[in-house]
């Protein structure tokens, strides 16, 4: 009988170290398109309720449903995104050459800048025996210089990559039909296999699809607005690039701490500075009056309270999900987050529960 037992546990544990090797081995080979996986599993999430009326609709018919469904992707996502993909790029060229021109010179920015303070402030710098005040100006325009052939090489690489795109795209929608279609069979097989109990798998799914609908329903969208916004009121005043610098604040606008303010608070500066009081004070207005105010405005309502992180949260996640695994990481960031915050709160609330339960 021990023997039995024996072999028993042995099958057990090499079943066992046999399933993470294989589940290892698959994760190894889908990495490369995780990217698209991951947006496929979001559209999906987003476009359920479309998804779900359809299938009535089509009278039970999932796959027409689903069909619908992604070309309903396509045409809402898909390609404006790539036209938008496009345009940036084309900018991005136009910014990227401009600077190796020349014609953005840092330095003449940052003596006109100073031309422009009032005389008593100029006064009072050079007052200030700056001796290295030329060191110090030569540095920063080494920095800015820097700084902006940085982004723009780095923009301008967004339209290199056609081929890899079109692929990624192309495994993302093929993979979004067949969520679309087999979405209730799929979650039931994660249930299943969950080595979970029902209840916290059913609850740690729910709040996975919670977390996206608030992190892309809410934090994109709203940087979106934000960015758009900021975007055209730069090309209404006449600043170059207005696309390039559109999409920087609608990605700056996902970090709180940040916003969409490091980019049109100092080009108003830089207005009013240099005498262009009209658009400065315009670009001002709109920026904390429109732009600034739309957070505080939408959030609640497309976040709600019950998902939402705190902004140091926000800010932690965004940056290291970014600084780890590119562009994606502006949701996976926040989206890893949120499942600590729901599995620790899942703890809590049982321990608490058993606690409550012992005999007094």
């Amino acid at each position: 009988m021990a023997k039995d037992t024996e072999e028993k546990r042995e099958q057990t544990t090499s079943f066992n170290v046999l399933i993470v090797v294989v589940s290892l081995a698959f994760i190894w080979l889908i990495v490369p398109y995780y990217g698209a996986i991951l947006w496929a599993t979001i559209l999906a999430i987003l476009f359920h309720p479309l998804q779900v009326r359809l299938t009535v609709l089509f009278r039970g018919h999932r796959s027409i449903a689903a069909i619908v469904s992604v070309l309903a992707c396509i045409c809402i996502v898909v390609l404006p995104g790539s036209a938008l993909l496009a345009a940036l790029a084309q900018q991005a060229t136009d910014l990227y050459n401009t600077i190796n021109r020349r014609e953005f010179d840092p330095a003449t920015l940052l003596a006109q800048l100073r031309s422009a303070l009032p005389v008593r402030l100029d006064q009072w710098l050079s007052s200030l025996d700056f001796t290295q005040f030329s060191d110090l100006q030569s540095r920063l325009t080494s920095f800015l210089e820097t700084a902006t052939q940085t982004i723009a090489r780095r923009a301008y690489s967004v339209g290199q990559g056609t081929a890899q795109f079109a692929v990624a795209t192309g495994v993302m929608l093929y993979l979004l039909f067949f969520l679309f279609r087999d979405g209730p069979a799929v979650a039931a097989t994660i249930r299943r296999a969950s080595p979970l109990s029902d209840h916290h798998t059913d609850r740690l799914l729910r709040a996975f699809v919670a977390v996206v609908k608030a992190t892309v329903k809410g934090n994109l969208i709203i940087a979106v607005i934000q960015g758009g916004i900021g975007g055209l009121t730069f090309w209404a005043l006449g600043v170059k690039a207005s696309l390039f610098w559109g999409v920087l604040m609608t990605v700056l606008s996902l970090l709180p701490a940040v916003g969409a303010a490091l980019v049109w608070l100092p080009v108003a500066i830089y207005m009013l500075v240099t005498g262009d009081f009209m658009r400065g004070i315009i670009l001002m207005v709109i920026g904390f009056g429109v732009i600034s105010l739309i957070d505080n405005l939408l959030r609640p309502t497309l976040v709600g309270k019950s998902t939402r992180l705190p902004d140091y949260v926000v800010l932690i996640s965004t940056l290291g999900g970014l600084s780890i695994l590119g562009v994606n990481g502006f949701v996976l960031g926040p989206l890893i987050a949120a499942l600590f915050f729901a599995v620790w709160k899942l703890y809590i609330n049982d321990r608490t529960a058993r606690q409550n339960n012992l005999p007094g």
